[in-house]
C-alpha cells in the first residue's frame, strides 16, 4: 500500500474511486446500494465536494477490495495537501500587477500565487515584459541570488527544448 500512496498521495479519494468503479463498469448506484450510502453522498464524494467519514471509508474499502485504511490515509494526504495550499496562497493574497495575457491558459483570477510561485516567475521570466519581470522580483521579494537561480532554470530548459 506505501508505494500506491505514494504515487497518489494529494488525490482526492473520490477521483481514485470514480477510476475503479469505471474499470469494473460499476455505477455510483450499485455502489451505494452495496454500501447502504445515499447516492448524493456517494456522487459528492466521487466529485471531490464532500470527504468521507470513516464508515464510510471501511464500507467502501470492503466492498471495492481495497485494504482496509487506504481511503483515511488517501485523505488525509488529501487534507493535507490542501491545508498546504491555503497557507501558501494565504502568504500572497493579493496578485501582481502584470498582464493577463501571460496566464492566457488558465483562470487568472483563480492562479494560487504561493502554490505557482516557480510557473510564474517562469512564465514572466519567458513572456514578460522588462516591467514585469521587475513586478514579480517585487511581488515575490525575490533577491539577486534567488532570481540568478530562476534564470539559469529557465535558460537551461530552454537549451534543453532546442537539443
Amino acid at each position: 500500500m506505501d508505494k500506491r500512496i505514494d504515487i497518489i498521495k494529494g488525490v482526492h479519494p473520490g477521483k481514485l474511486m470514480e477510476r475503479d468503479l469505471k474499470k469494473r463498469g460499476m455505477s455510483q448506484r450499485t455502489l451505494s446500494e452495496w454500501t447502504n450510502i445515499p447516492y448524493q453522498t456517494i456522487n459528492a464524494i466521487l466529485s471531490g465536494k464532500r470527504n468521507l467519514t470513516t464508515k464510510q471509508a471501511v464500507d467502501i474499502e470492503h466492498e471495492l477490495g481495497y485494504e482496509e485504511g487506504f481511503l483515511l490515509i488517501l485523505q488525509a494526504f488529501h487534507e493535507i495537501k490542501s491545508m498546504k495550499e491555503k497557507e501558501l496562497a494565504n502568504q500572497f493574497p493579493d496578485k501582481p500587477n502584470i498582464r493577463r495575457i501571460l496566464f492566457w491558459d488558465i483562470d487568472f483570477d483563480r492562479i494560487n500565487w504561493g502554490a505557482y510561485k516557480n510557473a510564474v516567475v517562469k512564465r514572466v521570466l519567458e513572456r514578460g515584459s522588462t516591467k514585469e519581470i521587475d513586478e514579480i522580483k517585487r511581488f515575490y521579494r525575490l533577491s539577486e541570488a534567488e532570481w540568478k537561480s530562476y534564470k539559469e532554470m529557465v535558460k537551461q530548459e530552454s537549451h534543453d527544448v532546442a537539443l
